[in-house]
């Protein structure tokens, strides 16, 4: 499956080495799994076991503060998205990264509206799991394209843009105009023809604004601005 993932430059590359990570998980075959999967070098693992059959108790939880949290689908969809809120309620500007058997706009919907950064299924962990846990930690997004595509057609007529969390002070008043656009998913052509520039001046100026909020792609930033605001 093709993932829309911010590609890291090489210091971020080496800024993930020793990153803590923190899984919570249901089944024990799952974490053992993760910590055959992960390389032991490159990141501290901590783990939670969350109850599998029983309700948890979410206001219980004890949710450790980690560069990356990840958490094992629960087999009822509820208890993933409490967990993820407890998660996000407890340990603000945390990114969580969710595992599961498969995705669809039922179930993975829900958790990008929560602030989850990644999507990955059990399948693909053997081949991609190392990469999407290095993109997560750089702040960048897993998540399957076509699920993207059609969750940004849901929302970007919906709720009102707003800049992503953590909005730069130093934007140009030109740079904010086409951040404006730009998180109502028009195109560098749109954009162009609405604020009465050159198309190619308009890409200048939507590169800037990637670098600045430190993504790699139009939709990582519509994604940064439709996230819960927390804290960092």
């Amino acid at each position: 499956m093709k993932q829309q993932e911010a590609r890291m430059r090489p210091r971020d590359e080496a800024s993930h080495r020793r990153s803590e990570i923190c899984v919570y998980w249901f089944h024990p075959l799952l974490l053992s799994e993760f910590q055959r999967l992960v390389p032991s070098g490159d990141f501290r693992v901590r783990n939670r076991r969350i109850e599998p059959y029983a309700e948890p108790d979410l206001e219980k939880l004890s949710v450790t503060r980690a560069s990356l949290s990840v958490v094992e689908a629960h087999p009822r969809q509820s208890v993933t998205e409490a967990l993820v809120a407890a998660i996000v309620r407890q340990s603000p500007g945390d990114r969580i990264l969710v595992l599961a058997e498969h995705f669809s706009e039922e179930n993975a919907f829900p958790l990008l509206h929560l602030g989850v950064k990644g999507l990955l299924t059990y399948s693909e962990m053997a081949s991609h799991l190392s990469r999407a846990l290095a993109v997560g930690i750089s702040g960048g997004f897993w998540v399957p394209r076509e699920l993207l595509s059609t969750f940004l057609d849901t929302v970007r007529s919906g709720a009102p843009s707003r800049p992503p969390p953590g909005a730069r002070k130093d934007l140009t008043e030109r740079e904010r105009e086409v951040l404006e656009n730009l998180l109502q998913n028009r195109a560098n052509k749109e954009i162009a023809k609405k604020l009465q520039i050159s198309e190619r001046t308009t890409k200048f100026h939507v590169s800037n604004l990637l670098t600045k909020f430190g993504v790699r792609r139009r939709a990582d930033l519509i994604l940064l601005s439709i996230a819960p605001e927390t804290g960092r």
